[in-house]
């Protein structure tokens, strides 16, 4: 009984992530903007099982030529999802179950990030807000992002990691942030980019807390420079090799960070579609932050000014203050009037979109709905803990009743597995959809018939950079396999 009790709120949130995985309980699929997701899972299944490990090449794609893609493109959601079809698995069940634990990790992984900040209620709250917000259902059921709610899902792990290293020296839960930001950065780089910089700002902050203990602040930097070093097996030849390919068609026409930033009214009412993103505020998609979301925003600016006002003395309100800060300076380069540093930060062009910034923002005020039912207490001196449930209640319920039609497809295609991965589909069909990964000399071919004729032209074999770049990965992880080898048996011998 004690062991229910002391897990049922994080039952409560595996629960109710039904609602948001029930659509991959249904046969058929749902079509989606990068509807290649069981072809890219099926040809990464294929490649391990020809023995190909790390899989930067996959056999099929590149109309029939070979396509480097996971050698650009974050490959950790397909290798999980491969693991399925290796198994036994057919490569569209495969992909369901990989994109229904996307989902349902973000939720547990933001409940632990909270529970350890806010208490369980809190946990909660934060949980449920951060895997109904809105964009989170654009990335599922609009884009397919798959690799972007992905690393979604391992943000508030890095965070979560690095509190419990400040509230007790742990080579664990090191190791844990380590693996935790390495996946963020194998699920998808841009997004890593994004988060990195807020990482360091908190491993910055708890290391001038934890000043008198010199360890901490080691562990902290060792999660980030480890969590790189373990990874660097697929960002170190991305981003060197990436010159030799037409990636940079990607950064124009439509994909111009230029014609994609949101209109402010967007953030709070913009038609909910399944198109895409053009410039202007008539997108056939939607970057409303959510009312509920809005209101935890309002709400938690109101009990901050109260709380600085009565002069509350704790960590968690200077926390949440920075936390309110980096929300606002999220939102802000999403909107046009941060186009200038889009501008002069040349590197701020590969993020495409602004709106992708929208993913931070969702982070953010998941962690104030949690701030403004820990701060409740404050305001009353009765009934401390019958408050926090109604409210904490009213939140949910408030929550589902705006946010929970959002995480619907948009239709339900009587498809097979086949319908993704026959030879036609995946050396023609597939292959258009994404082919920016190809050396720029290629010449493309104009149809399907072309296609299939065309032999597989590109060796597998790692090239010096692969090499190197997997060595030292393997280096890394050995090296922590020491550290853990090593800190258990001095824990054994003290």
């Amino acid at each position: 009984m004690a062991l229910i009790k002391r897990i049922s709120p994080l039952l409560i949130v595996v629960l109710l992530s039904s609602f948001a995985i029930f659509p991959f309980f249904q046969s058929g699929f749902f079509p989606m903007h990068d509807d290649t997701q069981p072809a890219r899972v099926f040809e990464m299944a294929k490649s391990l099982q020809n023995g190909m490990f790390p899989v930067r090449w996959v056999f099929d794609l590149g109309y029939g030529a070979g396509y480097p893609i996971f050698n650009f493109y974050a490959p950790l959601a397909y290798y999980f999802g491969a693991i399925f079809v290796l198994i036994g698995f057919d490569a569209l069940i495969a992909t369901k179950i990989m994109m229904a634990t996307g989902i349902l990790i973000s939720g547990i992984f933001m409940y632990l990030f909270a529970k350890n900040i806010w208490g369980e209620l809190g946990g909660v709250v934060s949980a449920l807000f951060y895997m109904y917000a809105p964009y989170h259902a654009v990335n599922i059921f609009v884009r397919g992002a798959v690799s972007e709610f992905w690393a979604y899902a391992f943000i508030p792990l890095v965070f979560y990691s690095l509190n419990k290293v400040y509230k007790k020296v742990s080579i664990g839960f090191t190791v844990l942030g380590v693996f935790s930001y390495a996946g963020i950065i194998l699920s998808h780089n841009l997004t890593a980019v994004m988060i990195t910089p807020v990482i360091f700002g908190y491993i910055i902050a708890l290391s001038l807390i934890s000043l008198k203990n010199k360890k901490k602040i080691y562990l902290y930097f060792l999660t980030v420079i480890f969590g790189i070093i373990t990874s660097m097996f697929y960002w170190l030849p991305a981003l060197i090799e990436m010159k030799n390919t037409n990636i940079a068609s990607q950064f124009i026409g439509g994909s111009d960070f230029r014609k994609n930033f949101v209109c402010l009214g967007q953030l709070w009412n913009s038609p909910w579609g399944f198109g895409g993103s053009i410039a202007g505020c008539t997108d056939g998609m939607s970057f409303v932050l959510g009312k509920p979301q809005i209101s935890i925003a309002l709400f938690s600016a109101l009990l901050l000014i109260w709380l600085l006002y009565k002069k509350v003395k704790s960590r968690k309100v200077l926390f949440s203050l920075l936390t309110f800060i980096s929300l606002v300076i999220s939102i802000f380069l999403t909107l046009e009037i941060s186009k200038p540093i889009w501008e002069s930060i040349y590197t701020m062009s590969y993020f495409q979109y602004p709106w992708r910034f929208l993913n931070l923002a969702m982070f953010f005020l998941s962690i104030l709905a949690g701030f403004l039912v820990w701060g409740i207490r404050s305001v009353f001196k009765k009934n401390q803990s019958l408050i926090q449930i109604v409210a904490s209640t009213i939140l949910i319920i408030f929550l589902f009743f705006l946010n929970f039609k959002y995480f619907t497809p948009q239709k339900i295609v009587r498809v097979t597995s086949a319908d993704y991965t026959s030879e036609n589909i995946l050396k023609w069909k597939i292959s258009k959809i994404s082919d920016e990964y190809l050396p720029k000399n290629f010449i493309k071919p104009k149809n399907m018939e072309d296609a299939l004729r065309n032999k597989r032209i590109f060796s597998f074999a790692e090239t010096p950079i692969e090499r190197t770049s997997d060595i030292i990965s393997m280096a890394g992880i050995i090296v922590l396999i020491i550290v853990i080898i090593f800190s258990r048996k001095k824990r054994t011998y003290e």
